[in-house]
């Protein structure tokens, strides 16, 4: 009688396999769906990597962006697809906000945006055409360009006075407008 129960341990592993749905199609685990827009916020809703971009490359589809500060930081990679909206903000050297979802246990990106700097209070972002109006105008503003030394030297907008932020308290109190009231316009070399 064992011997005839032996015989039927393979039949039984392979009918349980059957009954259980291990022939089933598990290549796409995780249902993929597009973030719900939310009417306030006007921003993708759902899960968010926040952080620099240390590599992109086109053939591969993906980016890789460090997410996490400290001990705690790591380096993750996100593919992307002809779907995926605003890759062109996932830059080398630039802080991007990525919302993915997961697909075959990977996450996908969705949307790519810039991760620009908060203003602070009282200062106000102004477009490169009204900037521009400005200059043409010979408008009575002051303008710093805070990039290094080297790359003012290279190139600079017309009338940029340069003061990087490394020689800043050097700098500013002989650049900078003894004028408290004046416009006081500042670039540097990117969004952030």
């Amino acid at each position: 009688m064992k011997k005839t129960l032996t015989k039927f341990i393979p039949f039984i592993i392979m009918a349980s396999f059957l009954v259980t749905g291990c022939n089933q199609d598990t290549s796409s685990t995780t249902t993929a769906t597009k973030p719900a827009m939310s009417t306030k916020a006007k921003k993708p809703e759902g899960m968010v990597y926040k952080g620099k971009v240390v590599g992109k490359s086109n053939k591969a589809k993906s980016i890789s962006i460090v997410v996490g500060k400290g001990d705690k930081a790591k380096t993750v990679m996100v593919k992307f697809d002809d779907k995926t909206k605003g890759v062109e903000h996932a830059a080398k050297g630039h802080a991007s906000i990525i919302y993915y979802e997961m697909r075959d246990g990977q996450p996908w990106a969705t949307v790519v945006k810039p991760k620009l700097a908060k203003l602070p209070k009282g200062v106000t972002a102004i477009e490169t055409a009204e900037l521009k109006s400005m200059i043409d105008a010979k408008a009575d503003f002051t303008l710093i360009d805070a990039r290094p030394g080297k790359r003012y030297a290279a190139a600079h907008l017309p009338g940029a006075k340069n003061i990087g932020t490394k020689e800043y308290k050097k700098k500013a109190p002989s650049i900078l407008p003894k004028d408290k009231n004046k416009l006081l316009i500042m670039y540097c070399g990117g969004p952030t």
